[in-house]
Protein backbone atom coordinates (compact mmCIF):
# COMPACT_ATOMS: atom_id res chain seq x y z
CA UNK A 1 0.00 0.00 0.00
CA UNK A 2 1.12 3.76 -0.76
CA UNK A 3 0.53 5.81 1.00
CA UNK A 4 1.23 9.83 -0.04
CA UNK A 5 1.09 12.95 2.06
CA UNK A 6 1.73 16.29 0.21
CA UNK A 7 1.71 20.18 1.62
CA UNK A 8 2.04 22.56 -0.41
CA UNK A 9 3.68 26.44 0.61
CA UNK A 10 1.34 27.99 3.45
CA UNK A 11 -1.39 25.15 2.88
CA UNK A 12 -2.45 21.93 4.61
CA UNK A 13 -1.43 18.76 4.52
CA UNK A 14 -3.39 16.32 2.45
CA UNK A 15 -3.23 13.15 1.23
CA UNK A 16 -3.44 11.69 -2.09
CA UNK A 17 -3.42 8.90 -4.41
CA UNK A 18 -0.43 9.76 -7.17
CA UNK A 19 2.72 11.54 -6.90
CA UNK A 20 3.11 14.53 -9.44
CA UNK A 21 6.70 14.77 -10.75
CA UNK A 22 6.62 18.49 -10.45
CA UNK A 23 6.20 18.01 -6.66
CA UNK A 24 9.61 17.11 -6.68
CA UNK A 25 11.44 19.43 -7.64
CA UNK A 26 12.76 21.67 -4.90
CA UNK A 27 11.85 24.57 -6.04
CA UNK A 28 8.46 23.91 -6.40
CA UNK A 29 8.28 24.38 -2.66
CA UNK A 30 6.17 21.17 -2.08
CA UNK A 31 6.90 18.73 0.71
CA UNK A 32 5.91 15.19 0.23
CA UNK A 33 6.24 11.77 2.34
CA UNK A 34 5.53 8.81 0.30
CA UNK A 35 5.01 5.75 2.53
CA UNK A 36 5.32 2.06 1.31
CA UNK A 37 3.62 0.12 3.53
CA UNK A 38 4.38 -4.01 2.26
CA UNK A 39 4.91 -3.13 -1.26
CA UNK A 40 3.87 -5.05 -3.93
CA UNK A 41 6.55 -5.31 -6.85
CA UNK A 42 4.51 -2.88 -9.12
CA UNK A 43 4.29 -0.64 -6.22
CA UNK A 44 8.24 -1.08 -5.42
CA UNK A 45 8.50 0.38 -8.95
CA UNK A 46 7.79 3.78 -7.89
CA UNK A 47 11.08 4.31 -6.07
CA UNK A 48 12.83 3.77 -9.24
CA UNK A 49 10.69 4.87 -11.82
CA UNK A 50 9.70 8.22 -10.40
CA UNK A 51 12.00 9.22 -7.97
CA UNK A 52 15.04 7.25 -10.20
CA UNK A 53 16.70 5.86 -6.53
CA UNK A 54 19.87 3.73 -7.59
CA UNK A 55 19.32 0.34 -7.91
CA UNK A 56 21.21 -1.18 -5.31
CA UNK A 57 19.40 1.23 -2.67
CA UNK A 58 16.10 0.03 -4.22
CA UNK A 59 17.19 -3.70 -3.88
CA UNK A 60 17.94 -3.31 -0.17
CA UNK A 61 14.68 -1.42 0.38
CA UNK A 62 12.45 -4.11 -0.77
CA UNK A 63 14.32 -7.09 0.42
CA UNK A 64 13.66 -8.41 3.44
CA UNK A 65 16.10 -7.39 6.21
CA UNK A 66 19.12 -5.40 6.39
CA UNK A 67 21.03 -3.94 9.27
CA UNK A 68 20.83 -0.41 10.44
CA UNK A 69 23.12 1.68 7.83
CA UNK A 70 23.07 5.02 5.88
CA UNK A 71 24.60 5.42 2.05
CA UNK A 72 24.87 8.61 0.58
CA UNK A 73 23.62 8.75 -3.43
CA UNK A 74 23.47 11.46 -5.10
CA UNK A 75 20.48 13.65 -4.39
CA UNK A 76 18.95 11.41 -1.22
CA UNK A 77 20.39 9.34 1.79
CA UNK A 78 19.39 6.12 1.96
CA UNK A 79 19.12 5.08 5.64
CA UNK A 80 17.97 2.02 7.28
CA UNK A 81 17.12 1.78 11.13
CA UNK A 82 15.10 -1.27 13.19
CA UNK A 83 11.77 -0.50 15.12
CA UNK A 84 10.80 -3.61 17.85
CA UNK A 85 8.33 -5.79 17.75
CA UNK A 86 7.01 -5.21 21.09
CA UNK A 87 4.22 -7.56 20.18
CA UNK A 88 5.96 -10.41 20.45
CA UNK A 89 5.49 -12.99 22.75
CA UNK A 90 8.52 -15.75 21.65
CA UNK A 91 10.82 -13.53 20.99
CA UNK A 92 10.83 -9.82 23.12
CA UNK A 93 13.50 -8.42 20.59
CA UNK A 94 12.17 -9.57 17.49
CA UNK A 95 13.00 -6.46 14.97
CA UNK A 96 11.93 -5.01 11.88
CA UNK A 97 13.67 -2.59 9.54
CA UNK A 98 12.71 0.86 8.48
CA UNK A 99 13.47 2.10 5.02
CA UNK A 100 14.72 5.74 4.56
CA UNK A 101 15.00 7.65 1.48
CA UNK A 102 15.64 11.36 2.53
CA UNK A 103 15.87 14.10 -0.46
CA UNK A 104 15.71 18.32 -0.03
CA UNK A 105 11.57 18.19 -0.01
CA UNK A 106 10.74 14.35 0.31
CA UNK A 107 11.36 11.70 2.31
CA UNK A 108 10.06 8.17 1.61
CA UNK A 109 9.60 5.15 3.97
CA UNK A 110 9.87 1.69 2.89
CA UNK A 111 8.39 -1.31 5.43
CA UNK A 112 6.87 -4.47 6.08
CA UNK A 113 3.43 -2.83 7.01
CA UNK A 114 4.13 -3.24 11.27
CA UNK A 115 5.79 -0.27 11.79
CA UNK A 116 3.91 1.61 14.54
CA UNK A 117 5.98 4.08 14.70
CA UNK A 118 5.19 5.44 11.19
CA UNK A 119 1.14 4.44 11.79
CA UNK A 120 1.48 6.80 14.38
CA UNK A 121 2.62 9.66 12.22
CA UNK A 122 -0.16 9.09 9.64
CA UNK A 123 -2.63 8.90 11.79
CA UNK A 124 -1.34 12.54 12.87
CA UNK A 125 0.15 13.76 9.92
CA UNK A 126 -3.35 15.37 8.58
CA UNK A 127 -4.12 17.20 11.77
CA UNK A 128 -0.80 18.68 12.72
CA UNK A 129 0.26 20.77 9.94
CA UNK A 130 3.99 21.12 11.50
CA UNK A 131 4.38 17.46 11.33
CA UNK A 132 5.31 17.99 7.33
CA UNK A 133 5.63 21.91 7.74
CA UNK A 134 9.35 21.24 9.23
CA UNK A 135 10.82 19.57 6.49
CA UNK A 136 11.94 16.26 5.66
CA UNK A 137 14.49 15.58 7.92
CA UNK A 138 12.29 16.76 10.82
CA UNK A 139 9.72 13.87 9.47
CA UNK A 140 12.76 11.08 9.48
CA UNK A 141 13.60 12.29 13.11
CA UNK A 142 10.20 12.10 14.62
CA UNK A 143 9.86 8.75 13.09
CA UNK A 144 13.09 7.74 14.65
CA UNK A 145 12.44 8.62 17.77
CA UNK A 146 9.62 7.32 18.08
CA UNK A 147 11.16 3.98 17.33
CA UNK A 148 13.57 4.20 19.74
CA UNK A 149 11.34 5.24 22.81
CA UNK A 150 9.62 1.79 21.48
CA UNK A 151 12.20 0.30 23.01
CA UNK A 152 12.15 1.05 26.64
CA UNK A 153 8.95 -0.97 27.40
CA UNK A 154 10.34 -3.95 26.13
CA UNK A 155 13.57 -2.84 27.97
CA UNK A 156 11.93 -3.07 31.02
CA UNK A 157 9.73 -5.93 30.11
CA UNK A 158 12.79 -7.78 29.91
CA UNK A 159 14.53 -6.38 33.06
CA UNK A 160 11.49 -7.68 35.12
CA UNK A 161 11.90 -10.97 33.66
CA UNK A 162 15.19 -11.14 34.42
CA UNK A 163 14.45 -10.39 38.46
CA UNK A 164 12.40 -13.23 38.25
CA UNK A 165 14.60 -15.42 36.67
CA UNK A 166 17.38 -14.80 39.24
CA UNK A 167 14.97 -15.65 42.14
CA UNK A 168 13.86 -18.91 40.70
CA UNK A 169 17.76 -19.54 40.02
CA UNK A 170 18.86 -19.51 43.83
CA UNK A 171 16.48 -22.62 43.78
CA UNK A 172 18.05 -24.12 41.17
CA UNK A 173 15.37 -25.30 39.08
CA UNK A 174 16.04 -27.36 36.08
CA UNK A 175 13.35 -25.50 33.73
CA UNK A 176 15.39 -22.71 33.83
CA UNK A 177 18.45 -23.41 31.31
CA UNK A 178 16.01 -23.58 28.06
CA UNK A 179 14.75 -19.81 29.20
CA UNK A 180 18.08 -18.46 30.03
CA UNK A 181 19.62 -19.59 26.70
CA UNK A 182 16.98 -17.79 25.01
CA UNK A 183 16.82 -14.97 26.46
CA UNK A 184 20.54 -15.19 25.94
CA UNK A 185 19.96 -15.44 22.10
CA UNK A 186 17.67 -12.40 21.82
CA UNK A 187 20.37 -9.97 23.59
CA UNK A 188 22.60 -11.15 21.47
CA UNK A 189 20.35 -10.61 18.38
CA UNK A 190 19.29 -6.82 20.45
CA UNK A 191 23.19 -6.31 20.27
CA UNK A 192 23.18 -7.01 16.67
CA UNK A 193 21.00 -4.45 15.79
CA UNK A 194 21.65 -1.96 18.24
CA UNK A 195 25.52 -1.98 17.75
CA UNK A 196 25.13 -0.72 13.97
CA UNK A 197 21.92 1.38 14.65
CA UNK A 198 23.87 3.66 17.29
CA UNK A 199 27.10 4.23 14.70
CA UNK A 200 24.35 4.84 12.47
CA UNK A 201 22.36 7.35 14.63
CA UNK A 202 25.48 8.64 15.71
CA UNK A 203 26.33 9.98 11.96
CA UNK A 204 23.26 11.72 12.02
CA UNK A 205 24.11 13.47 15.44
CA UNK A 206 27.48 14.11 14.06
CA UNK A 207 26.56 16.44 11.46
CA UNK A 208 28.02 14.01 8.70
CA UNK A 209 25.56 14.98 5.85
CA UNK A 210 24.71 18.42 4.58
CA UNK A 211 21.00 17.87 4.56
CA UNK A 212 21.21 17.56 8.82
CA UNK A 213 21.47 20.91 9.98
CA UNK A 214 23.14 22.09 13.08
CA UNK A 215 19.15 22.46 14.87
CA UNK A 216 18.54 18.58 13.20
CA UNK A 217 22.15 17.40 14.40
CA UNK A 218 21.28 18.16 18.05
CA UNK A 219 17.82 16.14 17.74
CA UNK A 220 19.07 13.27 16.69
CA UNK A 221 21.95 13.90 19.25
CA UNK A 222 19.12 13.40 21.97
CA UNK A 223 18.42 10.16 19.87
CA UNK A 224 21.84 8.63 19.88
CA UNK A 225 22.06 9.24 23.51
CA UNK A 226 19.24 6.88 23.92
CA UNK A 227 20.51 4.45 21.49
CA UNK A 228 24.01 4.65 23.51
CA UNK A 229 21.95 4.07 26.63
CA UNK A 230 19.69 1.22 25.56
CA UNK A 231 23.00 -0.59 23.91
CA UNK A 232 24.83 -0.31 27.39
CA UNK A 233 21.37 -1.84 29.21
CA UNK A 234 21.49 -4.96 26.42
CA UNK A 235 25.51 -5.43 27.27
CA UNK A 236 24.36 -5.03 30.72
CA UNK A 237 21.37 -7.95 30.75
CA UNK A 238 23.59 -10.05 28.66
CA UNK A 239 25.87 -10.01 31.90
CA UNK A 240 23.42 -10.78 34.21
CA UNK A 241 21.70 -13.58 32.32
CA UNK A 242 25.07 -15.14 31.80
CA UNK A 243 25.54 -14.71 35.61
CA UNK A 244 22.02 -16.30 36.51
CA UNK A 245 22.56 -19.02 34.14
CA UNK A 246 26.48 -20.07 36.12
CA UNK A 247 24.25 -19.53 39.44
CA UNK A 248 21.82 -21.99 38.54
CA UNK A 249 24.08 -24.72 37.27
CA UNK A 250 25.94 -23.80 40.73
CA UNK A 251 22.56 -24.09 42.56
CA UNK A 252 22.07 -27.84 40.75
CA UNK A 253 25.69 -28.60 41.57
CA UNK A 254 25.25 -28.13 45.08
CA UNK A 255 21.99 -29.54 45.84
CA UNK A 256 23.26 -32.76 43.95
CA UNK A 257 26.62 -32.68 46.25
CA UNK A 258 24.22 -32.54 48.95
CA UNK A 259 22.13 -35.40 47.46
CA UNK A 260 25.28 -37.46 46.96
CA UNK A 261 26.60 -36.53 50.70
CA UNK A 262 23.61 -37.75 52.35
CA UNK A 263 23.28 -41.19 50.28
CA UNK A 264 27.14 -41.67 50.95
CA UNK A 265 26.12 -40.89 54.49
CA UNK A 266 23.70 -43.81 54.44
CA UNK A 267 25.86 -46.09 52.47
CA UNK A 268 28.80 -45.65 54.87
CA UNK A 269 26.42 -46.60 57.71
CA UNK A 270 25.05 -49.55 56.46
CA UNK A 271 28.04 -51.47 55.25
CA UNK A 272 29.18 -52.32 59.43
CA UNK A 273 25.34 -52.91 60.02
CA UNK A 274 25.04 -55.26 56.44
CA UNK A 275 28.50 -57.09 58.08
CA UNK A 276 27.19 -57.66 61.04
CA UNK A 277 23.90 -58.85 60.17
CA UNK A 278 25.48 -61.12 57.36
CA UNK A 279 27.59 -62.48 60.39
CA UNK A 280 25.07 -63.05 62.71
CA UNK A 281 22.76 -64.42 60.39
CA UNK A 282 25.54 -67.65 59.33
CA UNK A 283 24.50 -70.79 60.37
CA UNK A 284 27.67 -71.63 62.19
CA UNK A 285 28.39 -71.08 66.38
CA UNK A 286 29.45 -67.68 67.03
CA UNK A 287 30.16 -66.26 70.41
CA UNK A 288 26.44 -65.60 72.13
CA UNK A 289 25.65 -62.45 73.94
CA UNK A 290 24.11 -63.47 77.88
CA UNK A 291 20.46 -63.81 78.02
CA UNK A 292 20.42 -66.94 76.25
CA UNK A 293 18.94 -67.05 72.62
CA UNK A 294 15.78 -64.53 73.19
CA UNK A 295 17.75 -61.95 73.98
CA UNK A 296 20.60 -62.14 70.81
CA UNK A 297 18.49 -60.46 68.54
CA UNK A 298 17.91 -57.27 71.29
CA UNK A 299 21.58 -57.60 72.14
CA UNK A 300 22.38 -57.68 68.07
CA UNK A 301 19.96 -54.74 67.34
CA UNK A 302 21.34 -52.28 70.11
CA UNK A 303 24.59 -52.69 69.00
CA UNK A 304 23.61 -51.99 65.67
CA UNK A 305 21.94 -48.90 66.95
CA UNK A 306 24.95 -47.76 69.29
CA UNK A 307 27.27 -48.38 66.22
CA UNK A 308 25.01 -45.93 64.24
CA UNK A 309 24.67 -43.57 66.69
CA UNK A 310 28.59 -43.26 67.20
CA UNK A 311 29.04 -43.18 63.28
CA UNK A 312 26.74 -39.81 62.91
CA UNK A 313 28.56 -38.34 66.04
CA UNK A 314 32.20 -39.17 64.69
CA UNK A 315 30.99 -37.56 61.19
CA UNK A 316 28.92 -34.34 62.76
CA UNK A 317 32.67 -34.04 64.78
CA UNK A 318 34.31 -33.92 61.66
CA UNK A 319 32.33 -31.57 59.90
CA UNK A 320 31.00 -33.95 56.84
CA UNK A 321 27.36 -33.62 57.70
Amino acid sequence: MISVFVRQPGGSTTVVETVKPEWLDPAAGTMLWVDLSAPTADEGRILSDLFHFHQLSVDDALSALQFPKIEPYPGYLYVVLHGIDFEASQHQFATRDVDFFLGSNYLVTVHDGESRSIARLRDICEQHVRVLAEGPVALMHRIVDQMVDNYRPVMESLENEIDEVEEEAYYGRHNLVRRVLRMKRDLAGMRRILIPQRDAVGRLARREFPAITDEMSYRFRDVYDHVVRLTEEAMLFQDRVTGVLEVNLATVSNRLNQVMKVLTVLSTIFMPLTLIVGAWGMNVPLPMFPGGEGAQFWWVSGFMLALTGGMLGFFRWMGWI
